[in-house]
């Protein structure tokens, strides 16, 4: 493996780490024009989990995690009225290509477990994501909007 592709080590710096998942996800998700609505679903999934852990050790310690990482960053959306309640959930979910969501979901996997970044950190990474995914979907006027590519702004 050279130099560039390779994964970074537990004791590089956190934000060295964090740029290597951050770049692999953009390159990823750009490389294979994922849809916002796949996009979204792998990126929901590693927050909660990831969520869930730090809850279990907080409340273990007796402390409570800032609203930051436990609750979705506000959007600005005005003038937009989400549409996205009236679509057909179970003809979007049909519609969702397993294999190109599995190999997002192994790639943070592997990024986030053999970098060891600290769950904090990749968290607000996420948190990030999320609210860029949750602008496009509540922007979407149909569910074919939902499979538009993720817009990814320029040095995200």
């Amino acid at each position: 493996m050279d130099e560039v592709t390779k994964l970074p080590t537990p004791d590089e710096a956190v934000e060295v780490r964090l740029l290597f998942l951050q770049e692999n996800m953009v390159n990823f998700v750009k490389q294979y024009n994922l849809p916002v609505v796949e996009v979204s679903l792998v990126i929901s999934k590693y927050i909660n989990a990831l969520l869930e852990s730090l809850e279990d050790t907080a409340a273990i310690s007796g402390e409570h995690l800032p609203k930051n990482i436990t609750e979705p960053w506000p959007i600005d959306i005005e003038g937009v009225v989400p549409l996205i309640d009236s679509f057909p959930l179970d003809r979007i979910l049909e519609t969702l290509d397993q294999d190109r969501m599995d190999i997002l979901d192994t790639m943070i996997r592997v990024i986030i477990n053999g970098s060891e970044i600290p769950f904090v950190s990749v968290i607000t990474l996420l948190r990030d994501w999320e609210m860029k995914v949750r602008i496009q979907m509540a922007e979407a006027s149909s569910p074919g909007h939902l499979f538009s590519p993720m817009d990814i702004p320029e040095g995200f």
